[in-house]
């Protein structure tokens, strides 16, 4: 390896190493107890509900009928040549059953700046959710997906399709017409639940 790979290669690592660091330590809901935490995560999911319910009203009928959904909330860091985002959620079964989860995603990319991540999953099968929840889920560059516009009555929403679940992502604007899946994991709360 030559001189200028590895004075170019090494900072990169760190960096990368670094943002690694920042994820793990980070992704923990706002609180002080567990009791808190939960508190805090359940306050998030009824905002999003809500705002998504505002935008498409026709959601609160499909969630009835869905096998369960799962609500997710996180900030994402992006800093010259890194970006690292933390998160938390819930994915609630149509038997109300609540387990407590984290996201995290860590990439290289140039840019700066920080982008806040609200994001509904609608389960199309009870196994779908199963496999989500118990063995937690990562999503690679191939499953980052395009949202599918649909007309659902007088409304005209993002909603992306990927391996047995659809995907609502909220931004500032709105529902977004593209879900930024790419590089993002999921898994339980072991703290939480």
């Amino acid at each position: 390896m030559t001189h200028f790979a590895r004075t170019i290669l090494r900072p990169l690592a760190q960096l990368f190493v670094a943002a690694q660091i920042v994820l793990i330590t980070a992704c923990a809901a706002p609180g002080q107890t567990g009791d808190d935490q939960r508190r805090h995560i359940q306050q998030t999911e009824r905002q999003v509900l809500d705002e998504l319910y505002r935008l498409q009203p026709e959601l609160r009928g499909e969630l009835a009928q869905a096998p369960g959904y799962a609500v997710f909330s996180n900030v994402n860091v992006n800093l010259l040549l890194a970006s690292a985002s933390t998160g938390y959620g819930v994915a609630v079964n149509n038997g109300g059953k609540r387990t407590y989860m984290k996201m995290g995603e860590v990439g290289v990319g140039l840019g700066f700046g920080v982008k806040d991540f609200r994001a509904l999953f609608v389960f199309d099968s009870p196994e779908v959710m199963d496999r989500f929840v118990e063995n937690g889920w990562s999503f690679g560059g191939h499953a980052d997906a395009a949202a599918k516009a649909q007309d659902k009555g007088a409304a005209v929403g993002g909603e992306v399709v990927v391996d047995g679940m659809r995907v609502y992502q909220l931004t500032e604007s709105g529902i977004a017409l593209q879900a930024t899946l790419k590089g993002t994991k999921y898994w339980k709360d072991r703290a939480l639940n």
